[in-house]
């Protein structure tokens, strides 16, 4: 299951970022100025927030395999109409560059519930001693789908031009939506392919005896999510983590060929090393995350772990955007990327251990906020590094990120939410 999760998360950044590499071509070959093209990019982030509540209540309530399903389905083909944008009424209505926002937005609402849902197959598939390394194989496909995207799209675009990386993107989404009706179950006891010592490893450590069902009838608790002081650090912490990660998800490749003077190819190969370097550091983060609750506690570990990823962000994202070098800047940068994710997985663990039960539903909650913050992020970089430059929009971010660290202070894990959790 966690296979094809992380093969569902590469999928899902493939989608996410195809725009951000073939900006450059829809950029000059519809006249799309910079500030416009930050908001196109902005409106994915914006549907993809503004569903994230409802998404991770879905995963819940009806179980990751159904919903996931049919949301895979829904992006797939919308990612490949995203090449007949220009062409749709929608640009005679409001333009060609609404047209294409239209779709990304509407693309956003239906990847919304797929990162909740993840979680909920953490909580269902692995033990209480997993949760960061569990956490972790979603940052994994983050950083393989984003070191993916570059090559794969830069090459579709150079043979076949940029129409097409959307219609190939869009057919692999199918695929993987079959993958998930044919394979995947909400529960390991469902599973045929797992056995009793297998159920009882995942067991371990829990306050149920099985696997919670999707919660049909039980509404999350919404009222002391939102009463918790850990929940409320928790998404204030997320939503500063969100903002540095989106300047690598939309402006990176425009970044390095504009401010950097790479050439595209370049661009495409350079513009993986941060996805790189999170394949790597987000499941050393995740092992640490658990190793380090379990040697200090998990209230004292959960922190370090992120304290240590979200502080060596800041730093490095100060350093590369500061560094005279091209190629050191970028793998300043790219080591920032990295950390970020080190820290980031412990978020998600947070989820589980504060709500097991409702785990879909507060990570939805969180990541509600982790997404408004990548929806500010390519909107403010664009006006900061239009008007003061790049070397200060890095900085900001730089700030923004050791704000994302200290809000855990504030986060205890050890304090469910639920007796159920």
């Amino acid at each position: 299951m966690m296979a094809l999760v992380t093969a569902t998360v590469v999928l899902t950044y493939l989608d996410r970022l195809n725009l951000s590499i073939a900006g450059k071509y829809i950029q000059d070959e519809f006249a799309i100025s910079l500030k416009t093209m930050g908001w196109i990019l902005s409106a994915f982030l914006l549907g993809y927030a503004l569903s994230q509540i409802p998404g991770g209540y879905l995963a819940d309530r009806y179980g990751p395999r159904k919903v996931l399903v049919v949301t895979i389905c829904w992006w797939s083909v919308l990612t490949a109409a995203t090449a007949l944008a220009p062409q749709m009424p929608l640009r005679n209505w409001f333009g060609v560059a609404w047209s294409f926002a239209i779709v990304r937005f509407l693309i956003g609402i239906g990847e919304a519930p797929s990162i909740p849902g993840y979680t909920r197959v953490v909580s269902a598939w692995l033990g209480d001693v997993h949760r960061g390394f569990g956490s972790s194989f979603t940052q994994m496909g983050i950083g393989l789908g984003g070191a993916l995207t570059p090559v794969l799209i830069t090459f579709i675009m150079r043979h076949w031009g940029w129409r097409s990386a959307f219609y190939v993107c869009g057919s692999l989404g199918i695929v993987v939506a079959f993958a998930w009706h044919r394979y995947a179950t909400d529960r390991p006891e469902d599973h045929a392919g797992v056995n009793a010592a297998e159920l009882a490893l995942i067991r371990a450590g829990r306050a149920e005896a099985q696997t919670p069902r999707p919660a049909k009838r039980d509404a999350p608790p919404w009222g002391k999510m939102l009463s918790s002081v850990s929940v409320l650090a928790l998404v204030i912490g997320y939503f500063c983590q969100g903002f540095p990660i989106y300047f690598y998800h939309t402006w990176f490749f425009i970044y390095l060929v504009r401010a950097r003077g790479f050439s595209l190819t370049e661009g495409g190969t350079w513009g993986t090393t941060p996805y790189l370097a999170i394949a790597i550091l987000a499941p050393i983060g995740g092992s640490f995350s658990d190793f380090a609750a379990k040697r200090l506690g998990k209230k004292i570990g959960r922190k370090v772990a992120v304290w240590l990823g979200m502080f060596c962000s800041a730093a490095l994202l100060w350093a590369g955007g500061h560094a005279g070098n091209k190629v050191t800047a970028i793998l300043l940068l790219a080591a920032a990327a990295g950390f970020n994710m080190f820290g980031a997985a412990t978020f998600w663990a947070a989820c589980i251990d504060l709500s097991e039960r409702f785990s879909a539903s507060l990570a939805g909650l969180m990541n509600t906020f982790g997404n408004l913050g990548g929806w500010l992020s390519p909107i403010v970089t664009a006006y900061v590094a239009t008007n003061l430059g790049w070397t200060a929009a890095l900085t900001l971010a730089s700030v923004v990120t050791l704000v994302s660290g200290l809000s855990w202070i504030f986060i205890d894990t050890t304090k469910p939410l639920t007796k159920e959790a």
